[in-house]
């Protein structure tokens, strides 16, 4: 009995050791995996991937949403939850960015992991929202599309070639999104 508590503590400590350093490792500000966004004179970005943006949604009232039908825009496509305090503080700086840059391109995404329509339209009428609010629940597919999803919120970049171009795990701030979305507008 002993040496089966032992083994487990070793075990343990072991997975403690090797989680702490990524737990550290992750930055707040936007990932990207273009050398400088922003250092390409407000060209697109030059990533690797280009996403698939072959999804149908239903936005809070029902609506369908084609994500293919904002190629030629920058997304910004936000996962999220109304159960997600940074999700909440993260939502006003997203509103603001929406207002000041839609008639320049810009759509924001705001897809709910989660939440049911009638949720997310009290929820959204509650917050004020003015982008695009997406139930995702049940959308597997979509949530996993870009990447693993860890944690909430996590937004990404799309540039309007489609070029996925940063991918931010964690609440960011305005001036980090908006640094990050200006050269591509």
């Amino acid at each position: 009995m002993t040496t089966r508590w032992l083994v487990a503590a070793a075990a343990a400590v072991g997975v403690g050791v090797l989680a702490v350093p990524m737990l550290y490792q992750q930055s707040n500000a936007v990932e990207t995996n273009a050398p400088a966004l922003g250092s390409n004179g407000g060209a697109a970005c030059k990533a690797d991937a280009h996403t698939k943006l072959d999804y149908t949604l239903k936005d809070m009232n029902g609506a369908d949403v084609r994500l293919a039908e904002f190629k030629g825009k920058v997304i910004l496509l936000n996962y999220w939850a109304t159960w997600c305090p940074p999700c909440k503080a993260e939502i006003p700086d997203l509103i603001e960015l929406y207002a000041k840059y839609k008639d320049k391109g810009l759509v924001i995404l705001g897809v709910s992991t989660d939440d049911d329509a009638p949720t997310l339209r009290e929820y959204a009428k509650e917050m004020k929202m003015n982008y695009p609010v997406l139930v995702g629940r049940d959308h597997d597919d979509l949530l996993d599309a870009f990447g693993e999803v860890f944690g909430l919120p996590t937004s990404y970049l799309i540039a309007r070639d489609g070029a996925l171009c940063a991918k931010q795990i964690g609440p960011a701030t305005k001036e980090e999104f908006e640094n990050a979305i200006k050269p591509l507008l």
